[in-house]
């Protein structure tokens, strides 16, 4: 499959709020106790043609630290998702960042493995933090992948200096 990366642009803030609506079940998302609105950060769409959206990336950059937002590709298994984050970790970087870190939940085995075989690493397990982030976002689902009951984050780490399958 054909797809092109680009940065996201301040026009396409409508489409990146119901893309995260669509995907998220929500147009926040809460990580670390922090939310965020990803229409207002910086991101990368893979599209076909000019029109048809197949993945977004948002992210923020904080310190040398690049924190990967969201990610979402809608053809699993083709490229899109690596490409997304590839084109994330170039950016944080070039900007001279010393890390590109993302958060999962307990329950999202998918994500662990996807992240892992990219070269990134867990750093942390925060016990509880998804029951904390329930009070900033009550739409968190309380039970996720094969009814495991999401309660824990899970930070994973990327550095430049390590694999970025």
């Amino acid at each position: 499959m054909k797809f092109r990366i680009r940065r996201t642009k301040a026009p396409d803030a409508r489409r990146v709020r119901a893309f995260v609506r669509e995907h998220w079940g929500d147009e926040t998302i809460v990580a670390h106790g922090v939310v965020f609105q990803p229409e207002k950060l910086k991101g990368f769409v893979a599209e076909i043609g000019r029109a048809e959206w197949i993945g977004l990336a948002t992210y923020h950059i904080r310190d040398l630290s690049c924190e990967l937002v969201s990610l979402n590709s809608i053809h699993e298994g083709e490229g899109v998702g690596t490409a997304l984050v590839r084109a994330v970790a170039e950016e944080g970087f070039n900007a001279g960042c010393s890390r590109l870190r993302c958060v999962t939940t307990n329950d999202n085995f998918p994500a662990l493995i996807f992240y892992q075989k990219r070269g990134f690493r867990i750093i942390a397990v925060h016990p509880g933090a998804v029951e904390r982030a329930r009070i900033l976002k009550p739409s968190i689902p309380l039970w996720g992948i094969e009814s495991i009951p999401i309660r824990d984050e899970i930070e994973l780490e990327l550095r430049p200096d390590e694999n970025h399958n």
